[in-house]
């Protein structure tokens, strides 16, 4: 079963651009996946046909060979580009690995060691009370979500002292916890703003008193003993992840004590090949993993079979978009999703006559700017 062509889309989930990517092979199988949107997402198209012509004729049903030999196929790392085009690559070949024995790719990876999958709902704001109360019991009668991730920023980040943005954050977490039920939880993602340990730890206090699921990414990633110092200065959990791109920086970041709960990107890292070898390092370190997910159907479907047959898995970031070519997404029921175990491959059906027109967005990432002119993170 060999690798004869290489096919990408040009498609949006949302108001963000997407990449799709299809695998075929000469025996007529396909393998489906999404391609992580770092930003500059036309270079993705004429990266993958490059890295198309390193493996054309290979056994597509080796996806864990041919994710080392690209790897290996560069002199240098090949850096968030690099891996998130593997990526695609790599789950593209797990789906048609699996459709050739007929099975789920969870049972190619041991199968399922849950029945289910719990999933909580990235709504990435803070928006007032009365709107944030009608946007969770609408996900939840429609889903049955009792997770959700909002933004800790109730005020501009970058034009307020941060005191009072810390201050405001405890006062609204309070005010969230007492309109929802007791037992629902809600994470907030700091999305990596910050870059002074002690405004991260200010976060953290803040929150602590309404116990969050977790603070997500309340620093910048690249200095890990900062992570450490502000580990062991937190009265909350503390998760992080999305930013990094191999096991290596996941064995830095966990040998230090860095994070509760690690979020690797099953697009960003390189594929399911990689993000198995990052959730056993975070096993042996007895962390959670609780995979990044802001992408679409292909994505949640990796995660999926991923999250089925990992021991330590968590519970897994979903947004709730539709998408015209995915008529069967996995959706959830009751806060979960559940397993397809009598379909092959990701267990989701591509409609490939909604992909023949290119359905693109224009999008680029704002960068802030301070009252004095100087840049900040967003």
């Amino acid at each position: 079963m060999r690798i004869n062509a290489l096919h990408t889309y040009l498609q949006r989930v949302g108001d963000r651009p997407r990449v799709l990517v299809k695998i075929t092979t000469d025996s007529g199988v396909e393998g489906w996946s999404e391609v992580y949107n770092h930003g500059p997402d036309l270079a993705y198209p004429p990266l993958l046909d490059y890295l198309f012509e390193q493996i054309r004729g290979m056994d597509a049903r080796r996806p864990s060979h041919i994710n080392q030999f690209l790897l290996q196929s560069s002199r240098f790392p090949q850096g968030a580009l690099g891996l998130a085009a593997i990526a695609a690559i790599d789950l593209a070949l797990w789906d048609i690995a699996a459709k050739a024995l007929g099975v789920p790719v969870y049972q190619l990876l041991g199968g399922a060691v849950r029945d289910r999958v719990r999933v909580y709902a990235g709504l990435y704001t803070a928006p007032d009370l009365a709107e944030l109360r009608n946007t969770t019991s609408e996900l939840h009668q429609r889903f049955g979500f009792t997770a959700f991730k909002l933004s800790p920023y109730r005020s501009d980040l970058h034009r307020t002292r941060f005191g009072r943005v810390a201050r405001e954050l405890g006062s609204y977490f309070g005010e969230v916890r007492d309109a929802h039920p007791a037992d629902w939880e809600f994470a907030f993602d700091a999305h990596a703003c910050l870059w002074q340990p002690r405004q991260a730890v200010e976060l953290g206090a803040a929150l602590a008193p309404n116990e969050p699921l977790f603070l997500e990414e309340p620093l910048r990633p690249e200095h890990i003993p900062a992570w450490s110092r502000i580990r062991s200065e937190l009265a909350v959990p503390l998760a992080t992840g999305e930013s990094l791109y191999s096991p290596h920086e996941f064995l830095s970041l966990l040998s230090s004590g860095g994070t509760d709960i690690v979020q690797p990107d099953i697009c960003v890292v390189g594929g399911l090949t990689q993000m198995l070898k990052i959730a056993a390092i975070a096993d042996a370190h007895y962390v959670p993993v609780a995979p990044h997910n802001p992408l679409g159907p292909l994505a949640t479907a990796a995660n999926v079979h991923f999250a089925a047959a990992t021991t330590n898995f968590g519970i897994l970031e979903y947004k709730p978009d539709t998408v015209s070519w995915c008529p069967d997404p996995y959706a959830p029921a009751d806060g979960y999703l559940d397993l397809r175990p009598e379909r092959p491959g990701w267990g989701i059906e591509i409609d490939e006559a909604a992909l023949r027109t290119d359905d693109w967005v224009s999008w680029k990432r704002s960068v802030p700017v301070r009252p004095d002119g100087s840049t900040a993170w967003m």
